[in-house]
């Protein structure tokens, strides 16, 4: 299938429906829920190419009932724009980008790596976590978008956001894990954050903080709840000394030939949005 005019052109313009107080509603909460980020037929466009690479690129192939809890919770493939030049559209999209960037409000962002998520049906729970205890990166001005590729009702397990938890320090220690689960939920109830489960309409992405606590419950639909993720740093965010073979890892394998204290500018990291280029979008290229 050949990628349509009218999906390229959203992909390419602005999304106007963020609220003149979205960037301090996401400093408050840590998260955003928007609907109608992409329209219906833009998904279609997209998610049979992703959900082919998903499965040509999936290395998990034991049975679900043999898999640790990580591996129960979603099939995870990742930097598929790597792979394959129609996702490469998607993941480069630069509304997706200016909405990442509108949010931390910043002027630019950059790309750190993208990740497609599978949860299979009977797959079980994603562990609460943060996603930053995985990246070694000297500030929380990163954003992860969640985007659905198919209607997800709370059946399916969409993921949920602890309203405020970014700012509570307790738990950056952890790694997703049967442990994150338990102190963490556990943390949550004690701090008095709320647990923000919401069913996502199809179109609806969400978007959230490197420190902000998040789950999902279990699919039990009869469908695999597919999810295409892009994290975007600020284009002027430096790496730091590692904390965990994780971060050690995430260092090595999405910002190399990146020293430590320097703005990533790999081939893999260019600038995906920049308000303060020509018609406020960046043509891709790499900067500090």
């Amino acid at each position: 299938m050949t990628t349509t005019n009218i999906s390229v052109d959203e992909l390419e313009t602005p999304y106007d429906g963020l609220p003149p107080t979205a960037t301090a509603d996401f400093n408050r909460n840590g998260f955003a829920h928007l609907s109608g980020v992409l329209s219906t037929e833009t998904i279609a466009e997209y998610e049979p190419t992703i959900t082919s690479e998903v499965i040509r690129l999936n290395t998990q192939h034991l049975p679900l009932a043999e898999r640790d809890t990580y591996g129960k919770a979603f099939l995870q493939v990742t930097n598929l724009w790597r792979q394959n030049e129609k996702v490469k559209e998607l993941v480069f999209a630069r509304r997706l980008a200016g909405i990442a960037a509108q949010l931390l409000g910043v002027h630019a962002v950059r790309l750190y790596h993208d990740q497609a998520l599978y949860k299979e049906p009977s797959g079980g729970i994603t562990p609460w976590h943060a996603d930053q205890y995985y990246w070694p990166l000297s500030s929380d001005r990163c954003v992860t978008l969640w985007l659905p590729l198919q209607e997800t009702p709370l059946e399916m397990g969409p993921l949920a956001f602890a309203r405020g938890s970014h700012n509570f320090a307790f738990g950056r220690d952890l790694p997703i894990s049967d442990e994150s689960e338990e102190k963490l939920k556990n943390a949550v109830a004690e701090q008095y954050f709320e647990d923000v489960v919401e069913p996502f309409a199809l179109g609806d992405a969400s978007f959230h903080r490197g420190w902000t606590f998040h789950h999902a419950g279990p699919n039990r639909g009869t469908q695999p709840r597919r999810v295409m993720t892009v994290i975007y740093l600020d284009a002027d965010l430096r790496t730091t000394e590692p904390t965990n073979d994780n971060q050690t890892a995430d260092l090595a394998n999405w910002m190399p030939g990146t020293e430590v204290g320097q703005v990533p500018q790999s081939p893999l990291n260019p600038i995906l949005y920049d308000s303060l280029a020509s018609g406020g979008f960046a043509n891709h290229e790499l900067r500090g």
